[in-house]
């Protein structure tokens, strides 16, 4: 006991409480303060419950705090096996019964902080069943009890996810660092298609005067047609190169695919071959004994158990099922035993809680214990399986996708370990990126630092232009410095110029023989082209015409099938619905048919069932049960009636008895009063009655 008061002491003085006790203050708390301390901790574990008891009456605060205890599966200790002493010791504020639950809720607050939590969305609503045979709060309660599972749903993958190993922020910080790295990227890009733009366009500008020199050239040209179709063929090889390799590169990326999906695979059976070599023989002999654990435990306890429930059931069902129709009289008959039979079950079950010793108690208790457990092992087994099943499920999924994937010829999804690959791989590019970036701020600072230097020689430079422009003054040379500079720069300027017009006319003359050459060449091999192309034009004029003549006739034709179609397609939608509307109507003459029938046999079996001789087949009549109902109803109505007329016969003299016992409690309340002033006159003087006189004596 001193153990468990030294551990409450001790995580109450911990944060979140802070209530800095010992052991000698705390044991001697009050209840109204035991039952305060008793309400933090709860407030603690749920904030609803952050509520001042002195404010509350007290049965509130018991039963709001049994109702949490309850959800957080609190069992009490073996000394309070009865539900109302319990009650009332935490009325009390007991501290046999404080100190266990605080006990108890101190060594697992996360714990229950998350079982309140999920309370808050699992317990469902205790809806009675008349409420639910209304449509409107059927499918609200119907689509509550969805919104319930999908928080299950949820939550299992969010405590998945939680356990999975990842750390969000990690993942948040190489999201940003990436996300830095895609913008400067971005603006890389930019710069580079605003050069390419440019320079594009300078050789376009370039490329068009030379292609209007060279139309104006071949247009003088007498064979030009068959340089222009020299020219297509050679645009069209182009696109074919392009074409090609285009689908050069394509192979390429799908070769560069294919190793990676070898590396990949090549790691996994690395994988593979350093669990298998890991794997301890203890390791795997305790992994085969649980499954033979299980197994066994399917086969010999589980499974006989559920074929043994399931023929039973179908036995009954059986038996049901073979029994003959039951009236009402009959139903009626047997709830009125079934209630009789459950007060006597009742009855006993009281006789036997007093008659039963402490002895019994405790082995009831473990009988309990020992159930609830069985149904546990039986809940966990279950989910096992289910487990099981679910993975099996998934990996045929997995396997079939991954089939579907690498036959459509797509990237396979990474693993989970590959994932974590990838992310320590975008790690050390992330060092790399930093520490090329503090490169780039060194290298900024440096240029700088030269900048600034440049500026110092500059303004050094233009200080010594002014000395010399000086001592040229002083000389009489003023001016002498500029000349020079100016005519070394207009020379060598020149010289530029001149090797350039070289350079240009010696490119332009060798351009111009070699047109000239390319424009015989084309030209020769022009000719006979040109002569075989003359007829083929006055051809696909003649082919031209014929085709615009079907084309007519194809169409008039084609708008005359098309009304006629749109015609018979309106008729049988027509006809269709007519027929739907006669079969329709035989269906619902056919119910009615059916209905009908079915009136008449009941009524030739009332009919049979009133001629009948027999008085126990007569009293199964509708018209018996509707005459025995119809005196029991008056017979009932009698009764209220006699009832009513005692009431009102009786209400006068009660209505005086009241108006009595009222006078009477107001006589009481002033004799009360007139006692309590004379308490208050005798500590003042001395009251003395004498002859029906009362005089203060002082």
């Amino acid at each position: 006991m001193s153990e468990q008061l030294k551990f409450i002491v001790e995580q109450l003085n911990r944060e979140p409480f802070k209530k800095s006790f010992n052991l000698i203050t705390f044991d001697s708390l009050e209840p109204m303060q035991l039952l305060q301390t008793l309400n933090d901790v709860l407030a603690e574990i749920d904030s609803k419950q952050a509520i001042d008891i002195r404010e509350e009456m007290p049965e509130q605060t018991a039963k709001r705090m049994f109702t949490l205890l309850g959800l957080l599966k609190y069992r009490p200790p073996g000394g309070f096996s009865d539900t109302s002493s319990f009650r009332q010791g935490l009325v009390m504020g007991s501290k046999p019964v404080i100190h266990p639950i605080l006990h108890w809720l101190l060594q697992r607050v996360p714990e229950l902080k998350k079982r309140a939590y999920l309370a808050r969305f699992l317990v469902k609503l205790d809806v009675p069943g008349e409420f639910l045979t209304d449509d409107v709060i059927s499918e609200t309660y119907h689509q509550y009890e969805e919104l319930v599972e999908g928080f299950k749903t949820y939550h299992k993958e969010c405590e998945q996810l939680r356990n999975s190993g990842f750390s969000t922020a990690e993942i948040r910080r190489d999201i940003a660092a990436m996300e830095e790295e895609k913008d400067q990227l971005i603006k890389r890009v930019e710069r580079l298609r605003k050069r390419v733009r440019r320079h594009l366009l300078l050789i376009l500008e370039h490329r068009l005067i030379l292609m209007c020199n060279f139309v104006h050239k071949v247009e003088s040209v007498s064979n030009h047609q068959r340089m222009l179709e020299l020219a297509r063929q050679l645009r069209v090889e182009k696109e074919r190169e392009e074409s090609l390799a285009h689908q050069k590169q394509e192979q390429k990326n799908q070769l560069f695919q294919a190793e990676q999906r070898l590396q990949r695979c090549q790691i996994q059976l690395k994988d593979l071959r350093q669990a298998a070599a890991d794997a301890k023989p203890e390791s795997l002999v305790k992994r085969l004994e649980e499954e033979i654990k299980f197994n066994s435990y399917m086969v010999s306890d589980k499974l006989p158990k559920e074929l043994e429930r399931m023929r039973r059931k179908v036995h009954y069902l059986q038996k049901v099922a073979s029994e003959p129709a039951m009236g009402h009289a009959e139903l009626a008959e047997l709830e009125d035993k079934q209630i009789k039979q459950i007060s006597q079950m009742n009855q006993v079950m009281e006789k036997k809680v007093v008659r039963s010793d402490p002895m019994e108690d405790n082995l009831t208790l473990y009988r309990q214990q020992a159930s609830i457990i069985t149904r546990k092992k039986e809940a966990k087994a279950e989910e096992l399986q289910e487990a099981r099943e679910e993975l099996a499920g998934v990996t045929r999924e997995l396997s079939a996708k991954s089939n579907q994937v690498r036959g459509q010829g797509g990237v396979e999804i990474i693993r989970v370990d590959e994932f974590k690959r990838y992310v320590a791989k975008m790690r050390g590019k992330n060092i790399t990126y930093k520490k090329k970036r503090q490169e780039i701020a060194e290298l900024k600072a440096e240029f700088g630092i030269l900048q600034r230097t440049e500026e110092i020689l500059r303004q050094r430079h233009i200080s010594e232009q002014q000395q010399l422009q000086t001592l040229e003054a002083q000389r009489g040379i003023s001016g002498f410095s500029e000349t020079q500079e100016e005519l070394e720069r207009v020379s060598a300027i020149k010289s530029e110029l001149d090797e350039l017009k070289g350079r240009t006319l010696d490119d332009m003359s060798e351009m111009v023989k070699k047109l000239n050459s390319a424009i015989a060449e084309k030209k020769s091999a022009l000719s006979p082209l040109i002569k075989e192309l003359r007829p083929l034009r006055q051809q696909c004029q003649e082919l031209a015409e014929e085709y615009e003549g079907k084309k007519a006739q194809y169409d008039t034709c084609a708008a005359g099938l098309e009304s006629n179609r749109s015609k018979l397609e309106q008729e049988v939608r027509t006809l269709r619905e007519e027929t739907a509307q006669e079969e329709n109507r035989y269906h619902y003459i056919n119910c009615m048919r059916e209905v009908i029938e079915i009136q008449m046999q009941r009524a030739a079996d009332e009919m049979k069932v009133y001629v009948s001789s027999d008085p126990q087949t007569r009293k199964k009549s509708i018209r018996e049960q509707y005459m025995k109902n119809i005196a029991e109803q008056e017979s009932l109505g009698k009764k209220l009636r006699d009832q009513q007329k005692q009431v009102k016969e009786s209400h006068g003299p009660n209505m005086r008895q009241v108006r009595m016992w009222k006078d009477l409690e107001q006589l009481l309340e002033c004799k009360k009063q007139c006692y309590l002033r004379a308490q208050s006159q005798a500590s003042v003087g001395q009251v003395i009655q004498d002859s029906g006189e009362d005089r203060l004596v002082l």
